[in-house]
């Protein structure tokens, strides 16, 4: 099951995210970011976190409707996106997609995408959605859809990632070891409108830069 899950981050301009939005079969949010699925008029399947950042309004907009909401202590053990991931998993999702989760602050960035690398340990398909650009959290192989000239970077997330190749590049890698303190496998070109990415132990953050990005 295909599972969204909106975060309170920062978001271009809501309209872009319309396709991925409707392609989803169930729709969480974390917190605030019920408050841009108020503005996309669309009733997430749940809502989920500490509720500090929702709007009152919205808050009470989706209470009329009857949205689950699971509201938790400020003080916890975990985010607000972990919680939703959470959710996603009790839901029965195996592939999630994370919108409003990359820019605004770098710390919320980083958490958002290190949060994720247990569920793909336990084999979901993770992918966090700009219109601009996506980010996918990889531990075997991934196959990526494009266009030549698209900028890919691969940075380890785990110490090492063991057994790194990339297929479809200007500069290939076969089975190299990259190290989360020697970041050089970033700004590779893809040649054709199709590439692959494996690792063979460790993870992975692939970031795609496409050059015709959603509008």
């Amino acid at each position: 099951m295909q599972c969204t899950i909106l975060t309170n981050g920062e978001y271009a301009a809501l309209f872009r995210y319309r396709s991925i939005i409707d392609n989803s079969e169930s729709i969480i949010c974390a917190d605030g970011g019920a408050n841009y699925a108020y503005q996309l008029e669309i009733v997430p399947n749940c809502i989920i976190g500490d509720m500090d950042s929702i709007y009152p309004k919205v808050l009470e907009h989706y209470t009329r409707l009857e949205v689950p909401i699971l509201k938790y202590p400020k003080r916890k053990d975990f985010t607000d996106t972990q919680l939703a991931l959470g959710a996603a998993d009790e839901k029965g999702a195996d592939s999630i997609t994370l919108i409003g989760s990359l820019g605004g602050r770098l710390d919320h960035t980083l958490s958002n995408l290190y949060c994720c690398m247990d569920m793909v340990q336990k084999g979901y398909s993770i992918m966090h959605y700009h219109p601009d650009y996506q980010v996918y959290i990889v531990n075997r192989c991934l196959e990526l859809a494009g266009t030549a000239g698209d900028i890919v970077s691969v940075l380890a997330l785990t110490d090492i990632a063991q057994g790194v190749t990339e297929i479809g590049f200007e500069y290939p890698l076969q089975e190299v070891v990259l190290e989360s303190r020697n970041p050089y496998a970033v700004s590779n070109i893809m040649t054709d409108s199709t590439a692959v990415i494996q690792v063979q132990e460790g993870m992975l953050a692939v970031f795609h830069y496409p050059q015709f990005p959603d509008r």
